[in-house]
């Protein structure tokens, strides 16, 4: 019995023994930690995205403060464990997240140059090209068979120099879009798209490269079988498709193209060259910087275009021809004026084509010189010299030529320009050609100035060719067509921006009580009617408020480190 009892209690007492031992064991987990294991890749370009690795994140994308070095970054997704986040510019390492009340530092990180992808011959299908990417252009690079070429916003496009054609033909490189192909190059204010050349910042110079060309079905007055200039291939045929699409340019810089390909005459290819481009494609916001040749050069075509900049062209600024009937709306020009062209550089030139006329005054017609150039370009401003202006040749400091005009109108050309400012050109107004041509489209009013203000110049108003410097002056001066001339000591009472001349920080804001800004000074109605124009009863581009320049041009492109 007592044995049985001694059983009992030893039962009991490793019982209790157990009980107590199992009540002293700890259930509690440890607290999570932030940490970093990994960041992939650990090196990666500016507006790139890297994936972070590690634990306790916060999933609110927000909440989670990632810094590359000192430079904070965005993210854009989170879990507990990863982190999605762009690089930010000027990135350092190391890389730290700070959530839940905790900071962790992770692994070194550097900033790497984008990839390059090195595009020649031709692009025969729908293609994207993205920001992460550089894309090279070497030799001529066709957008044939239909396709369209897409290019993200922030995307940078550089031109090859003529010495890396891999056809051996030493030609820049050049995007050429042909027609019922398109190009949809849709940046943004932020994220412009850049067409740029393939040198390094600091050696970058005029003509590196050869620009971007558009072909399409709209109509022109040259012959079906006339090919365009500067070698490209095809012809342009006799389309009469007005409402021809060839895509999107909007939000676009294009720097250091117009290259010469040879030394012949019309072997030039300019920044942006447009030939029978028709009005479904949209041009918005374009700027053509340090191109060799013209800045832009319609060859017929029908294609509306609104906020465009040329700065520091080589040639002409806005070169219409081949019967161009479109119409464009708030438009600069700030030249250089120790660069100029040999051919005598002009804000505007416009020809019907070259002579302008049939011979012996055959009669127009379609394809042979019908239709006529006749384009309204409304609300421009183009500004040469600040101060006394020159006809010397600049050969001696970057160009190869003198500056001649701020209008040289001629070849039988209708243009028409409203509500504009050209300021510090040797000649205001070069009227030039026949009198059953130019003066005869005058006459008509076929081609028309209104609300014009030439300033500062030696020479307001000239004829030229069968046209006599009265017969010129008559018609700028004809009092309902409210044009002005200034005086080049007058210059101050116009109120420009105090940096208006400044080539590489302009600021073309006019002053609040500028006359250029005096709504009864402006032309209304008439060609202005079309439902294409936006009322801005002012002369120039800029309304003194609304700088439409902000955000996405660049006045400096030399020195821009387009690598990172």
């Amino acid at each position: 019995m007592n044995q049985l009892k001694r059983w009992h209690y030893l039962v009991l007492l490793v019982g209790g023994i157990f009980a107590m031992m199992s009540s002293c064991k700890n259930d509690e987990q440890p607290a999570p930690v932030l940490s970093i294991t990994s960041i992939s890749p650990t090196s990666a370009p500016v507006n790139s995205t890297v994936t972070i690795t590690g634990t306790n994140f916060n999933t609110t994308p927000s909440s989670n403060t990632v810094v590359f070095g000192t430079v904070s970054a965005s993210v854009v997704a989170a879990t507990s464990t990863q982190l999605t986040v762009i690089v930010p510019a000027n990135a350092g390492s190391p890389v730290s997240v700070s959530a839940n009340g905790a900071t962790a530092t992770g692994p070194a990180f550097s900033l790497a140059a984008k990839p390059v992808v090195t595009v020649v011959g031709s692009v025969s299908a729908n293609t994207t090209w993205s920001a992460g990417t550089v894309y090279v252009l070497r030799g001529f690079v066709y957008v044939s068979n239909n396709a369209t070429l897409t290019i993200e916003p922030g995307t940078i496009i550089k031109g090859a120099t003529r010495d890396q054609d891999p056809e051996g033909q030493n030609r820049g490189g050049t995007l050429i879009v042909e027609q019922g192909a398109k190009l949809i190059a849709q940046g943004t204010a932020d994220k412009p798209i850049v067409f740029t050349s393939s040198k390094a910042p600091g050696q970058r110079t005029y003509g590196d490269w050869g620009g971007v060309v558009l072909i399409g079905k709209a109509p022109h007055n040259r012959p079906g079988s006339q090919q365009p200039e500067g070698g490209i291939r095809g012809q342009l045929g006799t389309f009469t498709d007005e409402n021809d699409n060839s895509g999107i340019l909007k939000y676009v810089r294009i720097e250091f193209g117009g290259i010469a390909l040879t030394s012949s005459a019309n072997s030039e290819i300019n920044g942006l060259t447009l030939y029978g481009v028709g009005r479904g494609t949209t041009i918005d916001h374009v700027q053509v910087s340090y191109s060799g040749d013209d800045s832009y050069e319609w060859f017929g075509g029908t294609v509306n275009a609104k906020y465009l900049v040329a700065h520091r062209g080589f040639d002409d600024d806005f070169d219409t021809d081949w019967g161009f009937t479109g119409r464009v709306q708030f438009a600069l020009s700030l030249r250089d004026p120790q660069v100029a062209d040999q051919s005598a550089s002009n804000s505007f030139e416009s020809d019907n084509f070259a002579n302008g006329e049939n011979a012996a005054g055959t009669p127009l017609s379609a394809n042979n010189g019908l239709p006529l150039t006749q384009p309204i370009f409304a609300n421009v401003s183009s500004f040469a010299f600040s101060g006394t202006p020159s006809t010397a040749s600049t050969s001696g400091t970057g160009g190869s030529g003198s500056f001649q005009s701020a209008m040289h109108l001629r070849r039988n050309t209708a243009i028409s320009i409203y509500n504009s400012v050209f300021a510090g050109w040797p000649e205001g107004l070069r009227l030039d050609g026949t009198t059953t041509g130019t003066l005869n489209n005058v006459n008509t009013g076929a081609l028309d100035l209104q609300g014009i203000t030439v300033a500062n110049s030696l020479t307001a108003v000239r004829g030229a060719g069968s046209i006599t410097n009265d017969q010129a002056t008559a018609f700028f001066n004809t009092t309902a067509k409210k044009n002005t001339v200034i005086a080049s000591s007058d210059l101050p009472t116009l109120l420009l921006n105090a940096n208006n001349f400044n080539l590489t920080a302009p600021n073309f804001q006019p002053q609040a009580t500028s006359p250029l800004l005096v709504a009864a000074n402006a032309a209304t109605g008439g060609k202005l009617s079309d439902s294409f124009f936006t009322s801005a009863p002012y002369r120039g581009a800029f309304n003194g408020t609304d700088n439409w320049l902000a955000g996405w041009t660049n006045f400096d492109p030399q020195n821009t480190d387009y690598d990172k």
